[in-house]
């Protein structure tokens, strides 16, 4: 089983029926969200056994998260649950299908998140990332749950998906990123998260993303995963190895859920290798990674295909 910690939440999307004139205000959809909670979701729908370990509250707004959970075939059995509101994210969506948010968090469900016991023995991986890394007091919570079950031989994976607007002293958490990085199996981070990790700025070069993945990979992981836009995929690993794929074409509508969608394809690719062990990820070969990010590559493109995070099922992948 591959459990998933973090955030469950709901943005706000615009609608596109909204008003595109100055000063008139959007209409705003809701819709299940949150990096932990899309990649769980994802997960499920690949048919991977996943159970999601996260804080939900009691509102109509975790009512929804959980029966989401549910019918995507998750586990929901590890889920803490709270009285207080569940965390909104409201996207902004650019001409291109990008999206930023603004976040309501204070004060949220998922915020008060506590260390649960040993996870099952039955558990393969643990995927962490978000928000949930970053909100205190969940994300010390969420840390301890990291690195206790890494170093009793879960397999681990981060994704720290940036969000700029959430972090308040960067070099703190630049430094508590770096203090993770032993702990970690597997780190899949997007192009622009791994230019502000470095330090470098949105201005950054590929050659400034390739020295800090290097870096990193020297501080603990088997293996790091870049998402590229358009220009697809890349993993550096351990043993020197750099291995490009090139991206689906496709026509996006926003790129919602998208990087989630590569966590969760990633992780159940990985397993199709029987690669969820840190030894196997190091002893993976050119083409099992040409076929993991094909996959990966494949997953993230339909979900960009579609409004919100919606990610595909095992059957639309294998068509």
């Amino acid at each position: 089983m591959i459990v998933v910690a973090g955030e469950a939440l709901i943005d706000l999307v615009p609608s596109s029926q909204s008003p595109s004139l100055e000063g008139q205000l959007p209409t705003l959809l809701p819709r299940r969200g949150g990096g932990p909670y899309n990649t769980a979701v994802a997960l499920g729908r690949l048919g991977s056994p996943t159970a999601f370990c996260s804080r939900v509250s009691t509102d109509a707004f975790g009512e929804a998260l959980l029966h989401g959970l549910r019918g995507g075939g998750v586990d929901t059995s590890l889920v803490q649950r709270g009285g207080e509101p569940t965390t909104l994210a409201v996207a902004d969506i650019s001409p291109d299908g990008s999206a930023g948010y603004g976040f309501y968090a204070d004060g949220t469900a998922d915020r008060l998140f506590t260390l649960p016991p040993a996870l099952p023995d039955g558990v393969d991986a643990l995927s962490l990332g978000t928000c949930s890394l970053v909100l205190e007091p969940g994300a010390s919570a969420y840390e301890s749950l990291l690195r206790r079950e890494a170093r009793r031989g879960v397999f681990t994976a981060l994704d720290p998906n940036i969000r700029p607007g959430l972090i308040h002293d960067p070099d703190a958490y630049r430094a508590r990123f770096r203090s993770w990085l032993p702990d970690l199996a597997l780190l899949k981070l997007s192009e622009e998260d791994a230019l502000w990790l470095a330090g470098a700025g949105t201005g950054g070069s590929w050659d400034a993303v390739g020295a800090a993945a290097r870096e990193w990979l020297g501080a603990g992981p088997a293996a790091i995963v870049i998402t590229r836009g358009g220009d697809g995929l890349t993993v550096l690993t351990r043993g020197g190895g750099e291995l490009t794929v090139p991206g689906e074409r496709v026509t996006v509508v926003d790129t919602i859920g998208a990087g989630d969608t590569v966590n969760a394809a990633l992780l159940h690719r990985l397993d199709a290798h029987h690669a969820l062990s840190y030894a196997a990820v190091t002893a993976l070969g050119a083409d099992d990674w040409q076929d993991i990010l094909r996959f990966a590559a494949r997953a993230a493109a339909i979900t960009c295909s579609r409004a919100g995070a919606e990610p595909p099922f095992a059957t639309e992948l294998a068509a």
